[in-house]
Protein backbone atom coordinates (compact mmCIF):
# COMPACT_ATOMS: atom_id res chain seq x y z
CA UNK A 1 0.00 0.00 0.00
CA UNK A 2 2.58 2.37 0.66
CA UNK A 3 5.18 1.78 -2.02
CA UNK A 4 1.69 2.72 -4.28
CA UNK A 5 1.33 5.96 -2.46
CA UNK A 6 4.77 6.60 -2.98
CA UNK A 7 4.95 5.70 -6.36
CA UNK A 8 1.62 7.97 -7.50
CA UNK A 9 3.26 10.45 -5.14
CA UNK A 10 6.10 10.75 -7.41
CA UNK A 11 3.95 10.32 -11.01
CA UNK A 12 1.60 12.96 -9.70
CA UNK A 13 5.04 15.21 -8.60
CA UNK A 14 6.68 14.85 -12.22
CA UNK A 15 2.87 15.63 -14.10
CA UNK A 16 2.86 18.71 -12.13
CA UNK A 17 6.74 19.76 -12.06
CA UNK A 18 6.29 18.78 -16.13
CA UNK A 19 3.80 21.74 -16.31
CA UNK A 20 6.32 24.39 -15.69
CA UNK A 21 7.04 26.89 -18.28
CA UNK A 22 10.53 28.18 -18.14
CA UNK A 23 9.67 31.74 -18.83
CA UNK A 24 7.98 31.60 -15.24
CA UNK A 25 11.48 30.18 -13.42
CA UNK A 26 12.50 33.40 -11.85
CA UNK A 27 9.19 34.06 -10.44
CA UNK A 28 9.19 30.42 -9.23
CA UNK A 29 12.71 30.81 -7.49
CA UNK A 30 12.01 34.35 -6.03
CA UNK A 31 8.74 32.92 -4.48
CA UNK A 32 10.59 29.81 -2.96
CA UNK A 33 12.96 31.83 -0.93
CA UNK A 34 11.97 32.98 2.56
CA UNK A 35 13.60 36.47 2.41
CA UNK A 36 11.12 37.23 -0.19
CA UNK A 37 8.58 37.10 1.89
CA UNK A 38 9.82 39.59 4.54
CA UNK A 39 8.18 42.32 3.94
CA UNK A 40 4.78 39.81 4.43
CA UNK A 41 6.46 39.02 8.28
CA UNK A 42 6.73 42.90 8.90
CA UNK A 43 2.91 43.50 7.96
CA UNK A 44 2.00 40.88 10.39
CA UNK A 45 4.04 42.03 13.23
CA UNK A 46 2.66 45.42 12.33
CA UNK A 47 -1.34 44.21 12.30
CA UNK A 48 -1.08 42.35 15.48
CA UNK A 49 0.67 45.53 17.22
CA UNK A 50 -1.90 47.61 15.28
CA UNK A 51 -5.03 45.64 16.40
CA UNK A 52 -3.87 44.74 20.17
CA UNK A 53 -2.52 45.93 23.25
CA UNK A 54 1.38 46.05 23.25
CA UNK A 55 1.64 43.77 26.37
CA UNK A 56 -0.36 41.18 24.51
CA UNK A 57 0.73 41.71 21.14
CA UNK A 58 4.00 41.08 22.79
CA UNK A 59 2.91 37.70 23.80
CA UNK A 60 1.18 37.23 20.51
CA UNK A 61 4.56 37.33 18.81
CA UNK A 62 6.27 35.00 21.33
CA UNK A 63 3.01 32.24 21.09
CA UNK A 64 4.26 32.81 17.17
CA UNK A 65 8.36 32.34 17.87
CA UNK A 66 8.36 29.45 19.98
CA UNK A 67 5.74 28.33 17.20
CA UNK A 68 7.94 28.28 14.66
CA UNK A 69 10.71 26.56 16.82
CA UNK A 70 8.55 24.05 17.55
CA UNK A 71 7.74 23.80 13.98
CA UNK A 72 10.93 24.03 12.68
CA UNK A 73 12.36 21.39 15.01
CA UNK A 74 9.36 18.86 14.54
CA UNK A 75 10.29 19.04 10.36
CA UNK A 76 14.14 18.53 11.06
CA UNK A 77 13.91 15.56 13.25
CA UNK A 78 11.09 13.73 10.62
CA UNK A 79 13.59 14.50 7.95
CA UNK A 80 16.43 12.45 9.53
CA UNK A 81 13.99 9.73 10.81
CA UNK A 82 12.43 9.28 7.46
CA UNK A 83 15.27 10.29 5.36
CA UNK A 84 13.11 10.26 1.98
CA UNK A 85 15.46 11.49 -1.25
CA UNK A 86 13.92 14.66 -2.73
CA UNK A 87 13.23 14.56 -6.26
CA UNK A 88 15.83 16.81 -7.81
CA UNK A 89 18.15 13.63 -5.80
CA UNK A 90 16.16 10.90 -6.51
CA UNK A 91 18.11 8.62 -9.55
CA UNK A 92 14.71 7.70 -10.60
CA UNK A 93 13.15 10.65 -12.09
CA UNK A 94 15.82 13.54 -11.22
CA UNK A 95 16.36 13.31 -14.99
CA UNK A 96 12.36 13.06 -16.04
CA UNK A 97 11.94 16.75 -14.41
CA UNK A 98 12.96 20.32 -13.95
CA UNK A 99 15.10 21.20 -11.52
CA UNK A 100 15.61 24.73 -10.42
CA UNK A 101 17.27 24.57 -6.67
CA UNK A 102 19.53 21.40 -5.72
CA UNK A 103 19.13 21.28 -1.55
CA UNK A 104 21.00 17.89 -0.43
CA UNK A 105 18.71 17.79 2.56
CA UNK A 106 15.83 15.27 3.02
CA UNK A 107 12.20 15.75 1.57
CA UNK A 108 9.79 14.33 3.86
CA UNK A 109 7.87 16.44 5.04
CA UNK A 110 8.43 19.93 3.37
CA UNK A 111 9.75 22.71 6.01
CA UNK A 112 8.31 25.16 4.02
CA UNK A 113 4.87 24.10 3.63
CA UNK A 114 4.98 23.62 7.36
CA UNK A 115 6.30 26.72 8.73
CA UNK A 116 4.46 28.71 6.15
CA UNK A 117 0.97 26.62 7.06
CA UNK A 118 1.60 27.23 10.91
CA UNK A 119 2.58 30.48 11.07
CA UNK A 120 -0.48 32.30 8.60
CA UNK A 121 -3.00 29.59 10.03
CA UNK A 122 -1.76 31.16 13.85
CA UNK A 123 -1.77 34.80 12.48
CA UNK A 124 -5.20 34.02 10.93
CA UNK A 125 -6.39 32.99 14.38
CA UNK A 126 -5.29 35.90 15.90
CA UNK A 127 -6.27 38.19 13.37
CA UNK A 128 -9.53 36.38 12.22
CA UNK A 129 -12.03 38.47 14.58
CA UNK A 130 -9.90 41.95 13.72
CA UNK A 131 -9.21 41.92 10.03
CA UNK A 132 -12.90 39.99 7.89
CA UNK A 133 -10.01 40.05 4.83
CA UNK A 134 -7.27 37.67 7.12
CA UNK A 135 -8.27 34.43 4.97
CA UNK A 136 -6.00 36.39 2.23
CA UNK A 137 -3.09 35.59 3.49
CA UNK A 138 -3.47 32.03 2.46
CA UNK A 139 -2.13 33.06 -0.44
CA UNK A 140 1.57 33.04 0.46
CA UNK A 141 1.63 29.53 1.99
CA UNK A 142 -0.24 28.01 -1.49
CA UNK A 143 2.36 29.65 -3.56
CA UNK A 144 5.09 29.38 -1.42
CA UNK A 145 4.38 25.55 -1.33
CA UNK A 146 3.52 25.44 -5.42
CA UNK A 147 7.08 26.45 -5.50
CA UNK A 148 9.05 23.69 -4.34
CA UNK A 149 7.02 21.47 -6.90
CA UNK A 150 8.22 23.64 -10.00
CA UNK A 151 11.58 23.72 -8.36
CA UNK A 152 12.10 20.13 -8.57
CA UNK A 153 12.20 19.61 -4.61
CA UNK A 154 9.53 18.28 -3.02
CA UNK A 155 7.02 15.44 -3.48
CA UNK A 156 3.10 16.48 -3.13
CA UNK A 157 3.06 14.58 -0.47
CA UNK A 158 5.62 16.33 1.11
CA UNK A 159 3.44 19.25 0.66
CA UNK A 160 0.26 18.03 2.05
CA UNK A 161 1.98 16.76 5.57
CA UNK A 162 3.86 19.72 5.88
CA UNK A 163 0.69 21.56 5.35
CA UNK A 164 -1.57 19.24 7.76
CA UNK A 165 1.69 19.59 10.52
CA UNK A 166 1.54 23.09 10.20
CA UNK A 167 -2.53 23.79 10.39
CA UNK A 168 -2.14 21.45 13.42
CA UNK A 169 0.40 22.93 15.11
CA UNK A 170 -1.26 26.61 14.69
CA UNK A 171 -4.26 25.11 16.00
CA UNK A 172 -1.94 23.65 19.20
CA UNK A 173 -0.23 26.73 19.99
CA UNK A 174 -3.29 28.95 19.51
CA UNK A 175 -5.52 26.74 22.21
CA UNK A 176 -2.14 26.98 24.37
CA UNK A 177 -2.51 30.90 23.88
CA UNK A 178 -6.02 30.84 24.92
CA UNK A 179 -6.20 28.32 27.98
CA UNK A 180 -2.85 30.06 29.29
CA UNK A 181 -1.43 33.14 28.26
CA UNK A 182 -5.20 35.39 27.88
CA UNK A 183 -5.92 34.26 31.46
CA UNK A 184 -2.67 35.16 33.00
CA UNK A 185 -3.13 38.38 31.28
CA UNK A 186 -6.31 38.88 32.99
CA UNK A 187 -8.09 39.30 29.43
CA UNK A 188 -11.38 37.47 27.92
CA UNK A 189 -11.30 36.01 24.79
CA UNK A 190 -8.57 37.46 21.68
Amino acid sequence: MLDKILEWDKAVFVYLNGLGIEDYDVFWTTVTNFTTWIPLFILFIVLIFIKYPKKEAFWVIVTILVMILYVGTLTDLTKHAVARLRPNNNEDINTLIRILKNPSTYSFFSGHSSSSFSITTLVVLFLKNRFKWSWLFYIWPVLFVLSRIFVGVHFPLDILVGALVGVLSALFFYMLYIRFIVPSLGLGRP
